[in-house]
Parts: C-alpha cells; sequence; structure tokens
C-alpha cells in the first residue's frame, strides 16, 4: 500500500506541477502582446487602412476579445487534448510538426541515452576499482574532457576534422536515407559522441565516489570472504547500490542536455529535430509553435523526475515509502 500510494501522490504531484506551468505560460502569453496583432496593424497601415480596424478584426478572429477567464479555460482545455494550434512557419498543425521533428530527435536521442546510462557508472565503477591509478587518471581525463568542451564548439571542430578534411560523414544532415542503415550510422556517430561525452563527465564522478565507499564497506568483505567472484560483487553489491543516488544526477543532466544542448548539436549537424524545430520558430516568432515545444519540454522533465522516483525502488528495495 505503501508504494501505491506514494506513486499515486507522485503522479498526482506531476500533474498539479504541469497545471502550474501550463498556467503561468497562458499568463505571459496573455500579458505580452500578440505578433499576428501588431502584424496586422502594421500591415494595413502600410496599405493605407485603419491599423485599429485590422487589429480588432484579428483579435477577434483569434477569440482575444474573449473574458479571461472563457479564454483561460479555452487554452488548458487546448493544451490537455492536445489541440495547440496552428504553425504559421510550418503550414501544420503543432503536434503534426512536432511528431516530425521528434521522430529525427528520436533518432541520436536514444542510442546517445543508453550509451550514457551504460557507459557512465561502468567508467565510475572501473575508475574507483583502480583508484589513483595510472587507469584511474585515464578514465576521469577522458570522461572530463567532452565535459569541459562546450558541444556546440566541439560538434564544430570534429565537423571539420571528419566532415569536411577527412570526407568520413556527410556535412549536413540526409532525412532520405533510412533510419536502420550505415549511412544515417556514419551522420549520427558524430552528434551522439558529442553527446555522450558531454554528458557523462558529471555522473562518472558521482559513480566514482558512491563506488569507492562501497569498495570497503562490511558487506563487501563478508561477499569477497565467501569466495563470492568479482564480477558479482562489482554489478550486485557495488554498482546497484551506486545507482540510487546516481539516477538523481543522471536524470537531471541527461535531462538539461536534451533540452538544451541537443538544440546547439542539431544546428550544428543540420538535424531536423525538436532544438532545430524550436529555435526557427523563435526567431520567426511562431507564438504557436514556441508554446508547444515548452510544452512538450516540461512534459518531458516532469515524467522524468517522476521515473526517476519510481526507479528507487527497483534499485533498492530498503526504501521505505510508507511514511512518505
Amino acid at each position: 500500500m505503501g508504494l501505491r500510494w506514494y506513486i499515486a501522490r507522485r503522479v498526482g504531484w506531476a500533474v498539479v506541477v504541469t497545471f502550474i506551468i501550463v498556467s503561468i505560460t497562458w499568463a505571459l502569453l496573455t500579458a505580452a502582446p500578440n505578433p499576428e496583432v501588431r502584424q496586422a496593424a502594421t500591415q494595413a497601415a502600410l496599405e493605407g487602412g485603419n491599423p485599429n480596424t485590422a487589429a480588432e478584426r484579428v483579435r477577434e478572429l483569434r477569440g482575444l476579445n474573449a473574458p479571461l477567464y472563457q479564454r483561460y479555460i479555452d487554452y488548458v482545455v487546448n493544451v490537455y487534448t492536445l489541440d495547440w494550434g496552428w504553425s504559421r512557419m510550418r503550414s501544420q498543425p503543432v503536434t503534426q510538426a512536432m511528431v516530425q521533428s521528434l521522430y529525427y530527435t528520436a533518432q541520436y536521442s536514444i542510442p546517445w541515452t543508453l550509451i550514457t546510462v551504460v557507459l557512465a557508472p561502468a567508467v565510475g565503477l572501473y575508475s574507483a576499482a583502480n583508484q589513483y591509478s595510472w587507469k584511474d587518471h585515464l578514465a576521469t581525463g577522458f570522461s572530463f574532457f567532452g565535459y569541459a568542451i562546450p558541444n556546440f564548439f566541439f560538434g564544430i571542430i570534429l565537423l571539420l576534422i571528419f566532415g569536411v578534411y577527412l570526407g568520413w560523414i556527410p556535412i549536413t544532415y540526409n532525412s532520405d536515407v533510412p533510419v536502420f542503415s550505415l549511412a544515417n550510422a556514419r551522420q549520427l556517430a558524430v552528434p551522439i559522441f558529442v553527446l555522450v561525452t558531454g554528458s557523462i563527465g558529471g555522473t562518472v564522478r558521482v559513480a566514482r565516489n558512491e563506488s569507492s565507499e562501497f569498495m570497503s564497506a562490511d558487506f563487501v568483505k563478508t561477499a569477497t570472504a565467501k569466495g563470492v567472484s568479482t564480477a558479482r560483487i562489482y554489478t550486485r553489491h557495488i554498482l546497484r547500490p551506486t545507482m540510487v543516488p546516481l539516477s538523481t544526477t543522471m536524470v537531471a543532466q541527461l535531462l538539461a542536455l536534451f533540452i538544451g544542448s541537443s538544440l546547439l548539436v542539431e544546428i550544428v549537424f543540420s538535424i531536423p529535430g525538436l532544438g532545430r524545430l524550436t529555435y526557427r520558430a523563435i526567431t520567426a516568432q511562431d507564438t504557436n509553435l514556441v508554446l508547444g515545444s515548452t510544452l512538450f519540454f516540461t512534459f518531458i522533465a516532469t515524467i522524468g523526475n517522476l521515473l526517476q522516483d519510481i526507479v528507487y525502488t527497483v534499485l533498492d528495495p530498503r526504501i521505505d515509502f510508507s511514511d512518505r
């Protein structure tokens, strides 16, 4: 009952958080001047018409003259029914434009996430097992190398080396190649490498520190005395409890990179994903598309933190949720 009740409350709190963010977004959009109204007034003035009449016509068509409570209710209903409006820049519904862009974002974000989740704890455990040796310095140096270099700069350098000078990878992303093909793997290898090297630095540090504490724990000494294999000790007795605090750092960093750094990587490598779509929507002042992208990233962050809390009990059954 404790775990089920905790999960139910966490899901309810996630709904409340998204509702608050949606409400704040609506308030900011309401307070800001509508670009379509301003554009209509400017166009009417240039053509010798009445700017006020043109602006009033747009307000009426967009429902901006309705009472605030009615506009707020319509806005919330549209958000939760995925009716996010029409994108002027893409000339299609916002949800359709985002689904098409998500298709390309998933092609590099899924392998990047899987590689990071597997590689970062493994490198941290390897460093802890060979603490203060040359192996430790080599592993930590590799993990912090990409972490110290800005992703967009690192991506440009690698693109110049492997794309321009060596010609091993295409300079611009080709969306016509099949997803599961060697050509697609070639053009996504460098973006995935840039994101992986940028995301494992902090995670490796936490994994190394946590693993070092468990190396000398009593239960590890007991397992060693009983003749338990080294591989089982590392994976079962050290890595598993390490993943409990590590999951917090890992989820936070992956979400931050997915929301921020992926945008820069998509611009550098011309990947038509969500990050590039959001950037183009901001420069084109496509309000509906910007709002849709913001809501999508908000939902992703909320769901990610919810899954992080639920995974705790899988990694460490000793956690008691009865008093939470």
